[in-house]
């Protein structure tokens, strides 16, 4: 049997902030710190349970615009690869 990797309090409270704090969806922030989500979600309840980790009007408010943004951004790389196809495919038949 595999033994459980151990991490830091401080390493579990910045993970559970990325989520909290910087509008990081658990998986999003558990594969770029290489932790599970589930994981993560049990810090940030184990963290809020023992009040450590607030979550005040103008936390959330910066992590719900943060989240629009990430989506607006994804939402405008799209359109703009399907505006280069497009520019190609017209080049293409005009010549």
């Amino acid at each position: 049997m595999a033994k459980q990797k151990r991490y830091s309090k401080e390493f579990r409270r910045q993970a559970a902030e990325l989520v909290v704090r910087q509008g990081y969806s658990q998986a999003e922030a558990g594969r770029r710190l290489g932790v599970s989500a589930n994981s993560i979600g049990n810090w940030i309840r184990d963290l809020r349970k023992s009040g450590e980790l607030r979550e005040d009007e103008e936390t959330r408010s910066a992590a719900e615009e943060q989240k629009a943004l990430r989506e607006e951004n994804r939402r405008l790389r799209m359109e703009n690869e399907i505006l280069k196809k497009a520019a190609a495919y017209f080049a293409k038949e005009s010549m």
